[in-house]
């Protein structure tokens, strides 16, 4: 009789003997795929509140089909930007097998510091572009190697709002046009609602910025700056800027201080939970935040889309994704790609939803969606996307881009604009050079 676990072994034996993946031949043997594939993955985690307790369901039920596999969580929690204590944990020689992504700056980081396992064969094998559009596949690709898994996505010029709170100032409908939009804050003012929750502390004060410029420059431009194909000081990076001071002398936001202090989740909590402030532009965190304090989307609250500005560009969104990258340094090779296979069923795609998260799979019941998950699948699937632009610029410079805008927010004069986009340009001129 084989010992305990022999027949795993012999498993990953014969697939190298053959010259071919574990993952590829378990797909030939059936039974193979419950009762043989085995290992522990472990996942360096830096997600907190309900997008921990999602990954953790997403563990736990594909479990359920592969009792022999187990997961363990290396945690690199931080505040704000959560790459430094992904960096650290890395540097200081933490293994792992798995880690979710939402950079794609970051992504080519990791993979030119060699730190990554590429995906083409496994994607290939597995047939995850069964039901994983291409665009997503491209989307996870670096130097024309695939390196992610997507399997969520965000509409990043999405704002949510609660539909009483309009009501409240006497606004009949989300407003459709920029100049509707700054007309709002007069009646919402007059009602005691600040017009915009803004959360200024580290990173997400940009978000506005960033849907100005898509809807001005386009996809293209965004693309461009991102990859300093033009400058920081290019007309329509200068007129978004001018468009976002214009908002923040407009009125929109809380005193300077109180911005600073504030985090998306508590500008959320403002603007959907309390009603004390209008709109919050931010992606589909904001959607689980409610859901965990069980209000409902579409009654208690809603999404419209980012007001038309006329640019040219109003059918333009910047969206974001999260995937799941394989790291180098894991030991549980195989269980880890059977997993990043099974994130593209229709089971994986029902736990996104319960939480409120769209999947990139086709396999998912859109019928379980609610209005704002809704949306924002026809959103994306209907416009022209950008990748959020934080997340597609190197390190340093992210890091002056955000402090510029808090500059910008604290004096939003035109002359300051000026000020502003010359010292991001500065930094990118250096920040490039790998």
């Amino acid at each position: 009789m084989k010992r305990p676990g022999a027949f795993n072994v012999d498993i990953q034996r014969y697939a190298r003997a053959l010259g071919i993946g574990v993952v590829s031949l378990l797909a030939l043997i059936p039974q193979a795929r419950a009762d043989g594939l085995t290992g522990e993955i472990i996942v360096l985690n830096w997600q907190t509140g309900t997008e921990h307790d999602l990954l953790h369901d997403l563990e736990t039920a594909f479990q359920k089909s592969n009792p022999s596999v187990r997961f363990r969580e290396v945690n690199a929690i931080g505040q704000g930007d959560r790459r430094g204590a992904i960096r650290i944990a890395l540097m200081s020689g933490e293994q792992a097998d798995l880690l979710v992504n939402t950079w794609p700056a970051f992504r080519a980081e990791l993979a030119d510091a060699g730190m990554l396992r590429p995906l083409d064969r496994q994607w290939d094998a597995g047939h995850w572009g069964d039901s994983i559009a291409g665009k997503w596949r491209q989307l996870a690709q670096y130097k024309g190697v695939t390196y992610g898994m997507p399997f969520t996505f965000g509409d990043r010029s999405g704002i949510f709002y609660r539909p009483d709170t309009l009501a409240k100032a006497g606004i009949a409908a989300s407003p459709k046009t920029w100049d509707d939009f700054l007309a709002s804050f007069k009646k919402l003012k007059a009602a005691g609602i600040t017009p915009i929750a803004m959360p200024a502390k580290v990173w997400a004060h940009g978000e506005w910025f960033e849907s100005l410029l898509v809807r001005i420059g386009g996809p293209d431009v965004m693309s461009k700056l991102a990859a300093h194909q033009i400058s920081w000081t290019d007309p329509a990076v200068k007129a978004a800027a001018l468009h976002y001071a214009q908002m923040l002398r407009s009125g929109c936001c809380d005193p300077t201080d109180r911005m600073f202090a504030t985090e998306w989740d508590n500008a959320a909590d403002e603007t959907l939970k309390n009603g004390t402030h209008g709109y919050e532009l931010i992606g589909m965190w904001a959607n689980g935040r409610m859901k965990a304090f069980g209000l409902a989307e579409g009654k208690d609250y809603a999404l419209f889309q980012f007001p038309a500005l006329g640019a040219g560009h109003d059918d333009a969104t910047v969206i974001d994704a999260k995937e799941f990258l394989e790291l180098k340094s894991g030991h549980a090779d195989a269980a880890a790609d059977a997993f990043l296979g099974w994130m593209s069923s229709a089971d994986a795609a029902h736990i996104l939803a319960k939480y409120g998260f769209p999947s990139t799979s086709s396999k998912a019941d859109t019928s379980r969606y609610g209005v704002v998950l809704a949306e924002t699948a026809r959103v994306v699937a209907n416009s022209k996307v950008q990748f959020v632009l934080g997340d597609l610029l190197p390190g340093d410079l992210v890091d002056e881009y955000r402090v510029q805008l808090q500059r910008l927010i604290q004096d939003p004069s035109d002359a300051n604009v000026d000020k502003v986009l010359a010292a991001i340009e500065a930094k990118a001129k250096t920040a490039y050079q790998r």
